[in-house]
């Protein structure tokens, strides 16, 4: 049994370098407790149970041989790669193998600290079932049970904007993180990233294919650039100064 974790915008997967000594999982649906005039506690069915998972264990300074094959030696690079998902808010796959455990989680900050003796890293992981907002996508996945796996969504290549839409929650949905809004302003030629309207059609490039962010030049910037002035001399060591300002500062836009 191997614990594997896969993020679902770059495709890379971390499998746990020593199998955590055991997992718990809650399915179904909480009860509501009420209390009737005359009929006493009645029981109802409530909201269906969210994932939630603590793993604890640690990841390895030295090459021990209960390690999963292929695991590395170096705890803190386990370690930052569990920070930079959980910094971006990135939805990652939880996959426990030979078991149908197959569930989209975010991560709760990660503890971890370290113990008299060896180097080694002691970690405490808290997986927070995702929801998708969108219709998710389902495919028959070729494994040792056969079974049918939910997969991430599949990538879309363009996207209609609808009414309360912005880049930044468009950039999340689609790339699972908010920040690269610019970037995906910059490849649909859009100057403005807070101003999209309902019904634009926007182009959605792969992530790694999305240019640098637009640098914005301020107004005040762009009129110093376009107002000219010049000197009219009058004799006398005396003249006068003319400014020209630009059509549109001209005109009050």
């Amino acid at each position: 049994m191997r614990f594997i974790f896969k993020d679902t915008v770059t495709g890379e997967e971390l499998i746990l370098p020593v199998t955590p000594q055991m997992y718990a999982i809650e399915h179904g649906r909480r009860v509501n407790s009420l209390t009737l005039l005359g009929a006493g506690e009645v029981n109802l069915p409530g909201s269906t149970a969210r994932f939630n998972e603590q793993l604890e264990g640690f990841f390895p300074c030295k090459s021990y041989p209960f390690l999963t094959p292929g695991a590395g030696t170096d705890p803190w690079a386990y370690v930052e790669w569990f920070e930079k998902r959980a910094d971006a808010g990135r939805v990652l796959r939880f996959i426990v193998s030979d078991t149908p455990v197959n569930a989209a989680v975010i991560l709760e900050p990660i503890r971890y600290e370290q113990r008299p003796g060896p180097a080694d890293v002691y970690y405490t992981l808290t997986l927070r079932g995702y929801t998708y907002l969108e219709a998710e996508q389902y495919e028959a996945a070729a494994s040792d049970t056969a079974r049918t796996v939910e997969t991430a969504p599949v990538h879309q290549e363009s996207y209609t904007v609808r009414a309360g839409d912005t880049l930044s929650s468009i950039a999340r949905r689609v790339y699972g993180d908010a920040s690269l809004y610019t970037r995906l302003a910059a490849a649909n030629g859009i100057q403005n990233p807070n101003l999209i309207y309902s019904g634009q059609v926007l182009r959605l490039p792969d992530v790694g294919a999305l240019p640098a962010a637009a640098v914005s030049i301020p107004r005040a910037v762009k009129d110093a650039q376009s107002t000219k002035t010049t000197w009219t001399a009058t004799g006398n060591n005396s003249g006068a100064w003319k400014v020209q300002l630009s059509k549109e500062e001209a005109m009050g836009f």
